[in-house]
């Protein structure tokens, strides 16, 4: 086979060139592309980690404003509730006395009403016993014609009435 023969002749030269194509690969990819690419990378991680230390800075931040505020929360609430328990119990009062003072007034009506009841009631019964002693002298004139005076007439209703 004559490759093989030709061999021996251009095995030197093809690893001449074989070591200057990778020498100058090397030089040109691991001197400036690499650590172009090097450079690039730790840039990168570098944002990457200041990034999450951000994060993990506003994450605590949120998170300390998030306490405050529900700490502000239950103190507003707090007041809210006591501010309303307050104004029931000044309801409550101002409530109580006109209550009061409603009571004392309806109190009053009632017993006027009923001073002008017993008053009519008074006025009814004399009325009831001057009508009744009138309609018995008339009826005991008419029945037996005996003529009754008027005050016998009056003390027999009473004691009719009054029993």
């Amino acid at each position: 086979m004559p490759q093989i023969a030709q061999l021996a002749e251009t095995y030197a030269s093809q690893v001449f060139w074989l070591l200057i194509f990778f020498g100058f690969t090397f030089f040109v990819i691991g001197r400036h592309m690499v650590p172009k690419v090097m450079a690039t990378v730790e840039a990168r991680e570098s944002q990457i980690v200041s990034d999450l230390a951000a994060a993990e800075a506003a994450r605590k931040a949120s998170d300390a404003a998030e306490h405050t505020w529900i700490a502000e929360n239950a103190r507003q609430r707090g007041e809210a509730h006591a501010l309303i328990a307050k104004a029931k119990v000044e309801a409550a009062k101002e409530t109580e006395t006109r209550l009061a003072a409603a009571s004392k007034v309806i109190d009053a009506r009632i017993a006027e009403a009923d001073a002008r009841i017993d008053a009519a009631r008074t006025s009814a019964l004399a009325e009831i016993e001057a009508v009744a002693s009138e309609a018995a002298s008339d009826i005991v004139a008419r029945i037996a014609g005996i003529t009754v005076d008027a005050g016998a007439a009056r003390n027999a209703v009473k004691e009719v009435l009054h029993g």
